[in-house]
């Protein structure tokens, strides 16, 4: 078995708001996670999202250390950045898979999810970023809904961008000239070493 989470963050300050560019000084609002089960053909067997507010956060270290692989997007530089005041794990550590870093390495640039998964998926996000922080400024019932959405929002478009990935070995992408192109991508697992299937026998 083998488990993956998916996660993203949203924060309750932009930079704009801050002196520098740590996103640990940002401060997070909420945490989305969806943590699931693949078995040995990497079909899904079980799998569940969740989100966690700052008072909650103690409650998902344990998911993030357990993991197989744990993925997002710009999710090293800046989602384990911005975690990182609130425990003593060294998240950047763990067993990341930072889907804009493969794009990147690929490419030579950034793209930003939302136009990966418009012309991969054919949808996208039905928000914003910095309404997030509005949100969480707002405080309400009906705008923190929409906060935990939105984030929740993020994560199934990574999770469903990595899987498409994964599958087909490219994702789509608007080029320069308005072109519609392809960047090839390996998410596929490093075979295990016989030092692992030995330990796998015990």
């Amino acid at each position: 078995m083998i488990i993956e989470v998916f996660f993203d963050v949203e924060t309750k300050k932009l930079f704009s708001d801050v002196e520098g560019d740590d996103p640990g000084l940002l401060g997070v609002s909420i945490c989305s996670v969806y943590r699931r089960v693949m078995d040995g053909a990497m079909r899904e067997v079980s799998g569940e999202m969740m989100s966690f507010w700052e008072k909650d956060f103690d409650r998902m270290w344990e998911m993030f250390v357990s993991a197989d692989r744990i993925i997002g997007f710009n999710s090293i530089k800046f989602d384990a950045a911005a975690l990182q005041p609130y425990t003593s794990i060294q998240l950047k550590k763990l067993k990341h898979f930072d889907i804009l870093e493969k794009v990147r390495t690929a490419l030579g640039h950034r793209l930003s999810l939302d136009s990966l998964c418009r012309d991969t998926l054919g949808s996208g996000k039905t928000d914003v970023g910095t309404n997030a922080v509005v949100y969480f400024a707002k405080g309400d019932a009906e705008s923190l809904e929409k906060l935990q959405k939105y984030c929740e929002m993020d994560v199934a478009l990574t999770r469903d961008l990595y899987d498409f990935g994964m599958k087909n070995k490219y994702l789509k992408f608007t080029d320069r000239w308005n072109r519609l192109s392809t960047v090839t991508v390996d998410f596929s697992y490093p075979p295990r070493s016989e030092k692992d299937r030995q330990i796998g026998l015990f």
